[in-house]
């Protein structure tokens, strides 16, 4: 008998609800306001339920020297940190891994700390900052992935689509390392493009992981930018993405460059944040 009980709590920024899975034993919900943030199943890490967590779970997946041949530990800085999914599937996909968690919601972190409690064997410094102040606080080449989720409702913060908070992300990875971020748009996809030029304009190689049909633009939806001043593993990555239950594409070159034409990185003093969703694009009922 499943006798868990969904749990509501007043936190920093809204109201957030950690509900149970009728489906998973012990499979839990995050919402935030009514849109859903995170899912954590806590008999299997490795279950990435939301398309997007799976995307960046695949980032991860084809990270380091060495790429998935030979999985060996990653130095990994999470800007955003919900419920921990990710951590938690570094730890296990990468046993010995160390990585840090940033979350500004400090209320958010205390009842998924309690309610959701992190293994022992998940390496991680969590702490209660902003995401940009933490970047710029983090020493060079200190990481070998970055993972910004980092939502203020349903919109990514201003001073985290900059060029000068891309140029702290690119000092802080290492020569290989690659940075990743969950952006959500729509049609006509001026902050999409806004963000593949001002990322293009910091590191030498990009790749989109998308939905055909949201690049389409036949849906407000999400998409993972990925950056690295090395070779991006887009092979890998596409392999991985068309075979999800939901299959996205990878985008890149000359694909890519059609997509970004004429769209201008974004400074500091004109930086804004990102469209929020058309109603219902992300909520629950």
């Amino acid at each position: 008998m499943d006798d868990r009980i969904p749990v509501s709590r007043a936190v920093d920024f809204g109201t957030a609800k950690l509900m149970p899975d009728v489906d998973r034993p012990r499979g839990w919900l995050l919402t935030v306001d009514g849109a859903p943030q995170s899912y954590v199943d806590l008999d299997d890490p490795l279950h990435l339920e939301f398309e997007y967590t799976r995307r960046l779970g695949h980032v991860l997946d084809t990270a380091g020297p060495t790429g998935a041949q030979a999985p060996e530990p990653l130095e990994v800085l999470h800007l955003g940190g919900g419920a921990l999914t990710l951590p938690r599937y570094v730890a296990a996909t990468r046993p010995g891994s160390r990585q840090r968690v940033i979350e500004a919601d400090r209320g958010l972190l205390g009842l998924v700390t309690e309610v959701l409690p992190v293994p022992s064997t998940v390496l991680a410094e969590v702490s209660a900052a902003d995401a940009r102040a933490a970047l710029q606080k983090s020493p060079d080449a200190s990481a070998d992935v970055i993972i910004a989720d980092v939502f203020g409702g349903s919109r990514v913060p201003a001073h985290l689509t900059s060029v000068e908070c891309a140029r702290h992300a690119a000092r802080v990875l290492r020569p290989t390392g690659r940075y990743a971020a969950n952006l959500a748009d729509g049609a006509p996809f001026d902050f999409l493009r806004s963000q593949l030029a001002t990322l293009g304009a910091v590191f030498d190689q990009l790749c989109l992981i998308a939905e055909p049909g949201m690049l389409r633009g036949r849906r407000f939806g999400n998409a993972i930018l990925v950056a690295s001043h090395g070779a991006l593993p887009v092979a890998a990555l596409a392999r991985r993405a068309a075979a999800d239950p939901f299959p996205a594409r990878v985008a890149d070159g000359a694909a890519l460059e059609r997509f970004v034409a004429g769209a201008e990185p974004v400074w500091d003093a004109a930086a804004v944040p990102s469209p929020p969703p058309p109603d219902g694009a992300f909520s629950l009922s």
